[in-house]
């Protein structure tokens, strides 16, 4: 399982994304996966609308089961899979965000309504945290002008349920247990931003998680928690200046390292699967990243012992930000063209690929298979047609290797990073 944080775009720090769409870059709309792997789902375009739909991605073949209701959905609406195969959507209706599970009936569309949740100052902005572990539970959190509540909206006893209120304004939200019980969050107080954990099942319990330095901004986008790998992105090697991509081991005595090799130059680079199943040895975790640049999206490809970040094209209608990694290194990456309305690109990368001049074996990564089309479908579910599709462009070249870091241990459990003060203790490169 690979937790990752859903970053704040311009218009989330500014409290207006309601009405708005997270687009994939790639002419569809985000999408989600279960911690597991088994499931996504995602407003899919239909000309000028939008309807849910669901792919089953634990079978043979990738497949889609679209779910569309009565009407179009707004673009506010935000869509997540649950473990069952049933979709969890959000809804702003009159004011209040509803909430509801969707399924499929044979030739419609079932709808099962668990509640709402009002927001009374409307500055307060709701959206859904990323997909908890085991599937059974989905979570929200309402961002105020001076607190954050984290609520659970989808696998509790009597609808809704609020579950802890958080001083201060919170973006990201990662899960670093396999329990779904420590969530971490960012946290802005005082004009700085750190990450904190939050405690779940001991009434919303906050204690720190990082502190690289009292003036950084620190924040966490994505976490592993067989290997104890966290991805971070800090502006402590240059306060104020520029925020680097970097990583550390919960509950390791190291500092933060921060490699050279994942500054790309005007690119923002942002991780969103890290390989799981790698228990004590962080450093050999294979880390996709999103790199996006004026060109447009594209794939990165990293490992803590790597010198070097390996870049690739991603396939066309790439739903970018999105895939999963399974425990034998193969990267696997949806995507959607009018060709192949679901399909999934898996990439075998093998280990040290980023130290071969920027590429894999041969100069290009194992290419395991692509899968995309019909599926076997499971019953009631309708299935969509599709055949397989062919990568995107030429990415830009690698960036210069830097040296690799040493190996660092893992704790059992999340525990505050704390590298103050910090000179001498960061590493750059």
């Amino acid at each position: 399982m690979t937790a990752c944080a859903i970053e704040p775009t311009a218009a989330d720090e500014d409290g207006e994304t309601d009405g708005e769409t997270r687009t994939d870059g790639a002419g569809g709309t985000a999408c989600a996966i279960t911690a597991d792997g088994a499931y996504a789902a995602r407003l899919a375009p239909a000309g000028d609308c939008l309807f849910p739909e669901r792919w089953t991605l634990d079978g043979p073949e990738p497949y889609a089961v679209p779910l569309p209701g009565n009407q179009p959905e707004e673009p506010g609406s935000e869509v997540q899979p649950m473990g069952d195969g049933r979709v969890l959507i959000r809804r702003l209706v009159d004011g209040r965000h509803a909430f509801s599970l969707l399924y499929p009936t044979g030739p419609g569309t079932g709808e099962l309504p668990l509640g709402a949740v009002e927001c009374p100052d409307p500055d307060t902005r709701l959206r859904l945290l990323p997909p908890a572990p085991g599937g059974e539970k989905a979570y929200a959190l309402a961002v105020g002008r001076r607190s954050t509540a984290v609520w659970l909206v989808a696998g509790g006893a009597f609808g809704p349920e609020h579950l802890a209120m958080v001083p201060g304004r919170c973006s990201g939200g990662v899960w670093l247990d396999r329990a779904g019980r420590m969530l971490a969050l960012d946290r802005e107080v005082g004009g700085r931003t750190k990450a904190i954990v939050v405690d779940l099942e001991r009434d919303g319990e906050v204690s720190p998680l990082l502190q690289i330095a009292a003036d950084s901004d620190d924040r966490l986008l994505a976490a592993d928690p067989d290997s104890g790998l966290l991805l971070i992105r800090s502006d402590a090697p240059s306060p104020g200046r520029e925020e680097r991509l970097g990583w550390g081991v919960i509950g390791s005595t190291l500092p933060v390292r921060f490699p050279e090799c994942l500054r790309v130059p005007d690119c923002t680079v942002t991780p969103f699967a890290i390989q799981p199943g790698q228990v004590l040895v962080p450093e050999n975790c294979g880390v996709a990243l999103r790199i996006d640049g004026p060109g447009g999206s594209w794939l990165g490809v990293w490992r803590p012992s790597d010198r070097q970040l390996l870049q690739l094209p991603a396939p066309e209608g790439w739903l970018a930000g999105t895939g999963l990694w399974s425990e034998d290194g193969v990267l696997q990456l949806p995507y959607a063209t009018r060709e192949v309305p679901c399909g999934v690109l898996r990439l075998a990368v093998p280990r040290g690929a980023g130290d071969n001049g920027g590429s894999g074996v041969g100069g290009n990564p194992g290419v395991a298979g692509e899968m995309g089309g019909t599926g076997d479908a499971r019953p009631g579910d309708p299935v969509r047609d599709g055949t397989v599709g062919a990568p995107g462009e030429a990415a830009p070249e690698p960036s210069q290797p830097s040296e690799p870091d040493p190996p660092v241990p893992v704790a059992p459990r999340p525990v505050p990073l704390r590298e103050a003060p910090l000179k001498g203790r960061v590493a750059v490169g």
